[in-house]
């Protein structure tokens, strides 16, 4: 007899929330809290959270496992979703479309995070104006071995810049060791007058800070903290090389990639090839991207077929597309 599915469903601002499996373990190491606790969590600092995200599109990185295990990536909204929770449709300079979950208050943020959705991950625009962004992000990017006090001084010194150009900046941290810097501006230009704004900002941090502070593309002329501007590019500079249901052939497709572009491959570093589990309504695969931040613009490729091409939610994604 299958095991009875638990549940908690608390009304927030009067919208209801079904957390399924509240007791399910989502740390358990230094910490032990359940999936409930991390939702209970997010609702105490829901109006900081909220602000950060709200109106924003949202790509889902879901820990369903818990916050130990390897988490899926998935862009495109859930279908079962409540009817309140709003979405809007991104195109993407490679021809990828992709409707993405919105969330406007606390009751979104409780059910995003009751996919597993530990990480916020907003797009730098609003739904009334999805080309022209209106943030500006300064991505502080450490190489190995830097130590934090040296990402602290490059992010203060990027503050006082900022406010030589009479504008503000807010610090959030990123991943393990970064900072991201994002800056509201006015939805004036497009991603890549944006990016080019990012990276004048960055060589004049470097020109400051020549010892703690880099913007210099190749690795081997990286030291200490890389300010990397491609974080205002629309599509991240990321392209996608292989998607396939078995892991070991998407692999191969990389290796395919790799021998077919060896001076873009030369370039990446370990953290650049991105394996992601990914998850639709039935059916799993293995998708992986490169991101091409560390490759010179001239050396880039263009977005391919990619090899193998087989995502298994493709024909039922284009037969709904039909059926509209």
């Amino acid at each position: 007899m299958a095991k009875k599915e638990t549940a908690e469903v608390p009304s927030i601002d009067g919208r209801e929330v079904r957390i399924t499996n509240p007791d399910k373990p989502y740390f358990s190491r230094d910490v032990k809290l359940s999936k409930l606790d991390v939702v209970q969590y997010y609702l105490s600092v829901a109006s900081g959270a909220v602000a950060g995200i709200r109106d924003r599109p949202s790509m889902l990185k879901r820990f369903v496992d818990g916050a130990e295990k390897p988490p899926f990536y998935q862009k495109r909204s859930p279908e079962n979703r409540p009817e309140w929770l709003r979405t809007v449709t991104l195109s993407f300079p490679s021809g990828r479309t992709a409707e993405e979950i919105v969330v406007d208050d606390a009751a979104g943020l409780a059910w995003i995070v009751n996919l597993g959705c530990i990480e916020l991950h907003p797009h730098a625009v609003r739904t009334n104006d999805l080309d022209h962004p209106d943030e500006l992000r300064i991505d502080l990017d450490p190489i190995p071995g830097v130590a934090w006090d040296d990402v602290r001084r490059v992010a203060m010194e990027v503050k006082r810049l900022l406010e030589e150009m009479g504008l503000r900046g807010w610090p959030k941290t990123s991943g393990s060791r970064g900072m991201h810097v994002n800056v509201r501006i006015q939805q004036r230009w497009s991603f890549a007058a944006v990016r080019r704004a990012a990276l004048a900002f960055s060589r004049e941090v470097e020109r400051r800070a020549p010892k703690l502070a880099t913007s210099k593309w190749w690795k081997e002329e990286r030291h200490s903290v890389f300010l990397d501007y491609n974080q205002n590019a629309k599509d991240r500079t990321t392209c996608v090389v292989a998607n396939s249901p078995d892991k070991e052939a998407a692999l191969a497709g990389l290796e395919r990639w790799k021998m077919k572009h060896p001076d873009a491959a030369s370039n990446l570093a370990v953290d650049d090839v991105l394996v992601d589990s990914m998850r639709g309504r039935s059916s799993t695969w293995t998708r992986i991207r490169v991101n091409l931040r560390n490759v010179p613009e001239e050396l880039r490729p263009l977005q391919e077929t990619s090899d193998p091409d087989d995502d298994p939610t493709r024909a039922w994604r284009e037969a709904r597309r039909g059926g509209r």
